[in-house]
This record gives structure tokens, sequence and C-alpha cells, in this order.
């Protein structure tokens, strides 16, 4: 193969990953795609890493020393072709450049259709940084730096809070214009749950993301992205990787206006390597093919300086392994019927007294489930209850953005394990459903004074008709007036925290049934199974 075709290949191998993954966080049709995201997501390093730390090194989760060793023979290759995010910013560069391409035609002005770059200083200082203090942070226990700058984790959550709401938006828009024209295909889907701080963060994500690709190619990439940061050590040893031929070089500039990550410098005729993402457009450019694909130990070209790495990543080691030894290892669509309920006459004074919030089914316990969910929300894309919301503060700090149960637009489906079979990092463990509707990820709490029941004196049953297990029973009440009513009772044994209870309780602004969190998952009792005795009158003309 010549190696001007590398660029067409990287490309097609980039849109092989990028597609499908991004369907993923995009699929509301359940087409199925999803039972395949382990495959799919098998590379994306974080939460490979993070997999395979879980599983006390699991053979299955191996994905990231694959790209390890990839990196240390090719180079970057994960940036330029397993990144969605890398690739998404690839995408945001060219639509730029096609813009000033047609704008330029416009004016009359010659335009090239193509990005157009010049050589950037490396910036030391800020690249290690940020990556240090993101391996720092989570030696220490906090997650927050990795979920807030691990390149796939900020791909789901632009996905997922901004594309796939507009994508939802466009869905609902044109179901009656395609029942108007007898087309029944399209269907009316739920609206998320909009997470005001997810989203500005996605958003934020996405305007400094596209803004930096838009005007400097993969300058995110070599400054604010810590794995850009650690897979470039490594490429910097890479086997084989970009080198300029001095002799036949004539200087002419070309492969610098093209490079992507600023990294080559025409004037010293040398290229950055551990900036360079292997996007191959210098290749491809060269007017002399002066440019090449070089043998790592014979590299004579000169490296670029890197004032203080060096002792900065020293002091980084030392730091990493004397916290280290002191950390401790890594330690729920069905919508409720509104109608045939029983109208609130006052507000209800009493609050929840909720002391602990609910991690998704698979997640087995609180802190476990912190320290390794990366929130990239494919759980929450997934969710056809939309039960799984980004949380705030409910996790803490370092937990902020990581889905939590919330049961205010519906309640975890008995049935469902769609979360627990697409997470990437292993946060949520797979359940089969039996498992699933075993675990107890909460207890339901009754609160008489808030229920209809004792405030209006009369009867509701809501949260007892949407309990899966009948954990919440209805029984004989009687009221001060001597009227005899059926109020509700929670069998906790039985309650598997689901929030059918809780999503169809109408009382406001406080509920009269709640779920409380379990901070480590239980496993409920079996419901027990009354037999039916019906005795059917044979002489009745429809004995049934």
């Amino acid at each position: 193969m010549k190696l001007r075709h590398l660029k067409s290949l990287r490309v097609c191998v980039a849109l092989a990953f990028f597609l499908p993954i991004a369907f993923l966080f995009l699929d509301f049709w359940d087409t199925g795609v999803r039972s395949l995201a382990g495959e799919l997501l098998y590379l994306q390093f974080v939460p490979s890493l993070l997999k395979f730390l879980l599983r006390q090194m699991a053979m299955g989760a191996t994905g990231f020393i694959v790209v390890l060793v990839l990196t240390l023979v090719f180079g970057r290759i994960y940036c330029a072709t397993i990144c969605p995010l890398g690739t998404l910013q690839d995408l945001i560069s060219r639509l730029f450049s096609t813009k000033r391409f047609f704008r330029g035609k416009l004016s009359g002005k010659r335009q090239r259709c193509r990005p157009r770059h010049a050589f950037s200083p490396p910036r030391t200082l800020l690249r290690y940084t940020v990556f240090s203090l993101t391996v720092l942070l989570f030696l220490l226990g906090s997650g927050f730096a990795l979920n807030l700058l691990d390149p796939f984790s900020s791909f789901g959550r632009i996905l997922s809070n901004i594309l796939r709401p507009v994508i939802l938006a466009l869905n609902n828009l044109a179901v009656p214009l395609m029942e108007c024209l007898g087309v029944n295909t399209l269907y009316r889907v739920q609206w998320p749950v909009v997470a005001p701080v997810s989203l500005g963060i996605a958003l934020a994500t996405l305007s400094v993301a596209g803004w930096l690709s838009a005007r400097h190619g993969r300058l995110y990439c070599n400054t604010l992205c810590p794995l850009g940061a650690l897979l470039g050590l490594v490429a910097n040893v890479s086997l084989l990787r970009i080198g300029i031929d001095k002799d036949t070089c004539k200087t002419c500039g070309l492969c610098e206006t093209v490079c992507k990550a600023g990294c080559i410098d025409i004037k010293s005729k040398a290229v950055d390597t551990s900036r360079c993402v292997a996007c191959c457009n210098c290749l491809t450019i060269c007017p002399e093919q002066s440019i090449g694909i070089e043998a790592g130990w014979r590299s004579n070209h000169k490296r670029l300086p890197e004032p203080g790495r060096r002792g900065f990543m020293i002091g980084l080691a030392a730091g990493s392994m004397a916290t280290a030894g002191s950390i401790a290892m890594f330690s729920g669509r069905a919508d409720a019927a509104q109608t045939n309920r029983p109208a609130q006459s006052r507000p209800t004074t009493i609050p929840e007294n909720k002391t602990c919030p609910l991690s998704p089914p698979g997640s087995a316990a609180i802190t476990r489930y912190t320290s390794i969910c990366t929130a990239c929300h494919l759980c929450v894309a997934a969710c056809p209850s939309r039960v799984l919301v980004p949380s705030f503060l409910a996790f803490g700090l370092s937990g902020m953005m990581q889905p939590q149960m919330n049961f205010a637009s519906g309640h975890c489906n008995y049935d469902c394990t769609a979360c627990t079979s697409v997470c990437p990092s292993g946060a949520l463990l797979p359940l089969s459903k039996t498992e699933k509707q075993r675990t107890q990820v909460g207890v339901a709490k009754f609160i008489k004074e808030n229920c209809v029941v004792y405030t209006d004196n009369t009867n509701c049953g809501a949260c007892s008709e949407h309990c899966p297990t009948k954990a919440v029973h209805m029984v004989p009440y009687l009221n001060a007036a001597g009227r005899k009513l059926v109020i509700p009772e929670v069998n906790e044994a039985i309650c598997v925290g689901c929030g059918g209870c809780e999503h169809a309780c109408p009382t406001k602004p406080f509920k009269a049934i709640y779920v409380n969190g379990n901070p480590v998952h239980k496993i409920a009792e079996k419901p027990r199974e009354e037999a039916v005795n019906q005795k059917n009158d044979i002489n009745e003309d429809f004995p049934f």
C-alpha cells in the first residue's frame, strides 16, 4: 500500500468506530445495537482500564492494553481512529474549512477546502499539569477530573445531553406529519429529563473542543486531554513514526499547513512525535514524498524541546507511589397512569427523609459505583423509562454527573436490564432478569400524614397498583369519622426500590411514599405467590 493511501484508510477506520458508537447513544428505536456495546467499546481506553482493575485483571477487559501496544508500535492511532471525540473534532474542523471555502468562492477569493494550520509550540506545562492532577485525584479516590476530561465520556455527554434531545424533538414533530400521510413507522417517545449541570458541562466541552478544532486542529487533544498526554509519552518511544527526510525536503511547508496537531516545524524539519496524532495528512500532501514512516530506533530527527518534563514526571511518579499505598482499591419504561387519582385538597407539609441517593441496578454499592463510573451517560441513553438522570451533588463533588435514579418522570421497569448490559467501565455489573428482580436498590418509606387517605378521607391506592412485587399493599383503615378506608402499608423485605410507588403518588410537594436508597444493594425476599381459589358454578352459562 502506498503511503498516500494511509489517510483514506485512517478515515474509513475512524468512521467505522465513530458511527456505531454514536448510534449507541442516539438509538431510541431499540434496534438491538446495544447488545453489541461490549464489542464496540472494547478499545475505549479509560472504561477498559477501570473494568480491568475492577475485575482484578480480567482478560475480557484488556482493550486498554491493546491500545498501549498499538501506540507503542504505530504512535497515537487511538487518537486518529478509535477516539470518537477526536473524530468529532475532525468533522467540526472539516465543516469550518468547507464553510470558509464556499465563503471564498462567493467573494471571488481563492480558498482551499482544507484546514490550514501552522506549527505551534508544545504547551508542556499545561498538558502535564492536567495529566498529573487527573492521576493524583484519581489515586486519592476522586474520579471527577477523569470523568470530566475522559474523551469517550465527554463524547457520550455531548450526544446524550445535546444531540439526542434534538433528534427526539424532531421525531416527535415528524410523527403527526407522517400520520397525516398514512405512515405509522414513527412513534412519539418520552422526553428526557434535563439535568442543567450535565447539559452545561456538555455544552462547555463541545464549545471548547469545537472552537479549538476549528481554529487549531487537535490542540484540545494535546493540552486538556489527559489520555492524549499519556499516549503522547508512549508514542515518544514508538517503533514506527512520522519523519522528514532532510536531504530531499524543499521546505515548501505544505505538510505544516495540514498537520492538525501543529507538531511539524518545517524550519527545523522536525516532528514532535508526542503530539502527532497519526492523521497521515502530511504523507498525502508532500509533493517530494520527503515525509515517510521511519523506524523509531533509527530515527535521527530532532525532537522539539519540552523543558522540565523529565523532572516533572519524576515528581509525579514519586507522589503517586507515596499516595497509592494509602488508597483503597475499588472497594433502574413505564409511565405511571395519571387517571383515577384523587385530587389533593392541600399541600403536604412533611418532607421526605431521603438519607441516601439511589445508584442504578448492578452498581452493587455506592462507594464502588462512584469510584468506577466515568459519567459517559450511555446508561442514561439506554434507559427506556428515563429514570436514570445525571446527578449534581447527590454522590458528592467527585460523583458529579454520575447517573442516579430519579422517579420524577418514571420508575424502573421491573423486567428491564438495559443499563446493566451497556456499561463500558463495569460500574454497572451485568444482571439477568431474575437477578434484577431481586436486587434491592432502596426501600419504600410511607408518611401517613402526607397520604390523601389520611388528609382527605378518600381512598387512593395508586402506589399499590404500581408496585410489581406488592411490597406496597392496602390494609383496612378506620378514619376519625368512623369511615372504613384502605391505606398503604410497606413490606420492606420484598421491596426492590423500583420507585413505582413514589412516581405514582399524587401528593405535592412532598410524597406520601418515597424510596430511600441502600448504600449497599441487598437481595430482596421473593414475593409470596398466593393461590387464587375460585369455584365456578357449572350451572352458569358462562362459567369462566
